[in-house]
């Protein structure tokens, strides 16, 4: 039987936290900055106060308005070659962050700011892993402007990768060209309508508010159904209560009014019932993603999504590490495992440290090792006659040939590679052999296996007449300035929220 999911709400406790969240909707509602969005829900049966921008949900619009999420769907490569589903059973792994450095041994701090050529190696290695299925723009290049990252990005996926690819709901102008240029690749907007090829990161913010940016980014993923993660990243203990119930009714709340909205927007559109949240260290103020706390916060959104029939998506392998390390190692592994006992369906997990802040092309292909090993995990047992296995223990125990044992038997053979995961990077070798063989760590076995992956990886053939509109688009994007984004967003500068590191460049 596969390993049964942990819970960390009885029942009851889980109908408390939802009506909590009812109450939070109906009562104080969510402030949203936006104006066309306030409208729309006005029109959909909300309670707008256009005096403070609060929206209140009455719960049975909430009720009504989720009947339209899926409770699956599935995600294409740009070509559609390459495919997975994403639904409330399964559990499928992604990668996660928006660093701005990345690991550099040869640095003297061991890290250094990320590049575009960096942002290119990371989509190539995804690429060729097994586990990890899908990629995001998870290396910022500081190297490009800001206002170009989005469609300089989608060329090098196109280029490089036959997986989905994760953008951020960066505003409507910038999410409508990455629609445009999607539409380009894939041959029409019906085509990326009816196959996704992008997953939008949607992130509320914490406490009750989506700002405009966000907002009307989403408004555009939503228009093409492309499937996008609901995600808030609230701290216990700052921009949340620090209990662990108090942030997730607070959190729970920002995901279903963000939920009703994509549905307001375009019913029927896909999405990830997710979070990034976790706790305020007390000792130092910072955030800490290789708390524990982050585990059960993700355990309790599974099963807040698993409540409402929507596919989950969690955060795993986080670490506040500094070094790749053994601190590195553990926390990694803890949250992933929590996160995949849970029952999360999509965890992004794979390639960063430091809190996300620093990628390193190395945590790529232990991540996906890592994957394996917890997808052997949560398949659990299975028992029946064959696996058993009564008549090859009789044999094998009353052989009369010195020295005899189960390695040699068509049963070992017929069920070891099902049974028995087989990590890639993992040294199980005698001291003495790993010695003869150069006896280093599993870091540099990483480096190793990245080096190999470039140096074999071949891009894809991009049709002249594509590749030509794709161009054409990237400078029409590099051509415009800051100003004309702002406008197009109604927004002044100032109220324009950056990943944290990523410095506003205008040059071109």
């Amino acid at each position: 039987m596969k390993l049964k999911k942990v819970e960390v709400f009885t029942k009851d406790e889980l109908e408390a936290i939802h009506d909590a969240s009812m109450t939070l909707l109906s009562e104080v509602g969510i402030k949203i900055d936006a104006q066309e969005a306030r409208d729309i829900l006005k029109e959909n049966g909300a309670i707008v106060d256009d005096t403070n921008y609060f929206v209140k949900f009455p719960e049975s619009m909430v009720k009504e308005k989720l009947k339209t999420v899926p409770d699956s769907f599935k995600l294409y490569g740009p070509d559609g070659s390459f495919s997975f589903e994403v639904n409330t059973q399964q559990t499928q792994f992604g990668t996660i962050g928006t660093p701005v450095k990345i690991y550099d041994p040869s640095e003297k701090k061991g890290v250094r700011k990320t590049m575009m050529e960096d942002t290119i190696q990371q989509i190539k290695v995804v690429d060729c892993l097994e586990n990890i299925v899908c990629s995001h723009i998870d290396v910022w290049p500081n190297d490009v402007s800001y206002i170009t990252i989005h469609s300089e990005c989608i060329y090098q996926w196109v280029k490089n990768t036959k997986k989905p690819y994760g953008l951020g709901c960066l505003g409507r102008l910038a999410s409508q060209d990455m629609m445009n240029m999607a539409s380009i690749i894939v041959g029409d907007d019906d085509e990326l309508i009816k196959k996704p090829r992008f997953i939008g990161f949607m992130n509320p913010t914490s406490p009750l508010h989506l700002p405009v940016l966000m907002t009307n980014g989403f408004e555009i993923f939503a228009k093409y159904k492309q499937p996008t993660i609901i995600a808030p990243e609230a701290l216990a203990g700052a921009s949340a209560p620090v209990t662990l119930a108090g942030l997730l009714t607070q959190t729970n709340a920002e995901i279903i009014g963000s939920a009703v909205l994509s549905q307001v927007f375009n019913p029927g559109t896909p999405i990830f019932f997710g979070t990034v949240s976790h706790i305020t260290d007390m000792r130092t103020g910072n955030s800490a993603m290789g708390s524990v706390e982050m585990g059960l916060i993700t355990a309790g959104i599974a099963q807040l999504a698993r409540h409402y029939n929507i596919p989950s998506r969690g955060p795993g392998a986080g670490t506040d590490s500094k070094l790749l390390d053994l601190q590195n190692g553990y926390e990694r592994l803890q949250t992933l495992m929590l996160a995949a006992q849970a029952g999360v369906n999509y965890i992004t997990c794979a390639g960063t440290y430091e809190a996300t802040l620093v990628e390193a092309l190395e945590l790529l292909v232990i991540d996906d090792d890592l994957a394996g090993m917890v997808k052997r995990a949560i398949e659990g047992i299975t028992v029946n006659e064959d696996t058993i296995g009564l008549d090859v223990i009789k044999k094998v125990a009353t052989s009369d040939v010195k020295g005899v044992n189960f390695l040699a038997e068509n049963h070992t053979r017929k069920h070891m590679k099902s049974e028995l995961y087989m990590p890639r990077l993992a040294n199980r070798a005698r001291r003495s052999t790993w010695i003869k063989k150069g006896g280093i760590d599993i870091v540099q076995m990483a480096r190793e296996k990245v080096n190999q992956i470039l140096n074999e990886h071949q891009p894809n053939e991009l049709d002249t007449q594509m590749e030509a509109q794709l161009k054409d688009y990237m400078k029409k994007v590099r051509e415009r300035s800051f100003d004309d984004y702002r406008k197009a967003e109604g927004l002044m500068v100032d109220s324009v929220t950056l990943p944290d590191g990523i410095e506003i460049r205008e040059d071109k």
